[in-house]
């Protein structure tokens, strides 16, 4: 190591593995091209994505770990047996390998996601590291959870509960129980996804240094205004809006047989009459909704393209109207495309801004999670439609209303023009002068002067 790199900032990305990487990916590039070191640490539960590996193949200046998980059998005597509550105990159980890196590696900050509050902000307290938190849902959904301990404070059951139809949150719009994860609602005392993962991590919140969000200002200010001014809690650490987030010179390049088939197919379509569905890697639809949704494609008028969850080797279907891909595929290339006209999606929160920035309505179909708060944030954003009819997921929505509804936003020009502004918003934030792009700045002045 050089005398001068010794002086940079030394930055560590660790994000949990649950959930999307790309944020992580995309700001640490960004943090890389301002002269910042860059070491980026991968937890080993699933082997790396297209995406990952061909990240670090165009950043060899970013600095690769892995960290191995130790196996950590459940003792005997807990009732913990939630498959995704033992795996982020399993995590945070091996976090303290990476003491010794971080003691003597002159580290600068830790990033990282919710699902690591509680055990980083110990570990980076320990060593007086400064710790962020990278936000990869809207800031509507992270102001229920940052108040979560309040809420609870008051009523252990109060999710679970009939006592009330709406949770109120100082300053902020009341959040309907409808649009809250199923899961939350299972009984305080048997519920572990609360008491061993929510609340610990909603706590912890206030001793990290600050919170960046993959979004802007324009697109959640009222939430964004009542999170930094402490208006629903005076303990909040400042919330950086720095999205949405971009490939800073990475974009993946995707040479199988998928794309060299669609993007000729796609190059052949009208501008904006091609409605693109995608789902995530996630899909919890039924094989007979799935059906319907087949059908109402089919009738809707329009071409469609709709990936699936599935594997690269599988080939592709071609119909009269539409295709159908079964595997990975570069999103942004294809939300981009002038042919697409609109978006049919689960309302993951990366896929949101990525719409946002191409301009591409969203006909939201929220499936779980934080999805139909997320909807709520594309709707009241002006970025599409959420059809709240079609929750719960259970609920089977016939394929005639699914085309009618698919013909309408992709046929309503006044959805269109209102999605186009909501483009030009994001483009002006993440411009020189930009908000976000100042937020940006804000943080990394932070870190290259020590104040953090």
């Amino acid at each position: 190591m050089s005398v001068s790199e010794s002086f940079l900032p030394h930055l560590v990305f660790l994000p949990s593995g649950i959930g999307n990487l790309s944020p992580f990916l995309r700001l640490a590039a960004a943090m890389a091209s301002r002269n910042c070191r860059v070491t980026f640490i991968s937890i080993q539960t699933q082997a790396p994505a297209f995406e990952f590996s061909t990240f670090f193949a165009n950043h060899p200046q970013i600095n690769l770990l892995n960290l191995e998980i130790i196996d950590s059998n459940t003792p005997s005597h807990s009732t913990v047996t939630d498959p995704f509550i033992v795996q982020i105990q399993t995590i945070n159980h091996s976090l303290n390998k990476l003491n010794p890196f971080l003691s003597s590696s002159q580290v600068s900050a830790i990033f990282s996601d919710f699902v690591l509050a509680a055990a980083l902000s110990q570990i980076s307290d320990n060593l007086h590291i400064p710790f962020y938190i990278i936000s990869t849902t809207s800031v509507r959904f992270l102001s229920l959870v940052s108040y979560l301990p309040t809420i609870l404070s008051k009523d252990p059951n109060v999710l679970f509960s009939n006592s009330c139809d709406e949770i109120e949150i100082l300053g902020l719009k009341p959040i309907p129980k409808s649009s809250i994860p199923l899961a939350w609602k299972h009984e305080y005392s048997t519920n572990h996804l609360l008491t061993a993962y929510l609340l610990p991590n909603a706590k912890s919140l206030p001793k990290v240094n600050g919170v960046l969000l993959n979004t802007f200002h324009s697109f959640e200010p009222e939430t964004i205004a009542a999170l930094n001014n402490g208006i629903f809690l005076k303990n909040l650490p400042p919330v950086f809006p720095i999205g949405p987030l971009q490939f800073y010179g990475t974009h993946k390049i995707h040479d199988d047989d998928h794309h060299r088939h669609l993007l000729p197919w796609l190059s052949e379509q009208r501008a904006e009459s091609v409605v693109y569905v995608n789902f995530g890697r996630r899909e919890v639809m039924s094989a007979d909704q799935m059906r319907e949704l087949g059908k109402g494609l089919e009738i809707c008028s329009y071409n469609y393209l709709w990936v699936m969850k599935g594997n690269n080797e599988e080939d592709d279907e071609f119909s009269d109207r539409g295709v159908i891909i079964r595997g990975e595929v570069d999103q942004e290339q294809i939300l981009a495309n002038p042919a697409i006209g609109g978006f049919v999606n689960q309302c993951e929160w990366d896929s949101v801004m990525q719409a946002a920035w191409n301009g591409v309505p969203i006909l939201a179909w929220p499936q779980h999670g934080d999805q139909e708060m997320n909807a709520e944030t594309v709707e009241n954003a002006e970025l599409g439609v959420w059809i709240k009819e079609w929750a719960p997921v259970e609920k089977m929505i016939e394929g005639e209303e699914i085309g009618q509804r698919v013909a309408k936003i992709m046929g309503d020009l006044n959805v269109k023009k209102r999605a186009k502004i909501v483009r030009e918003k994001a483009r002006e934030a993440c411009e020189i002068g930009g908000s976000s792009e100042e937020a940006f700045m804000e943080v990394v002045e932070i870190l290259t002067s020590k104040r953090n």
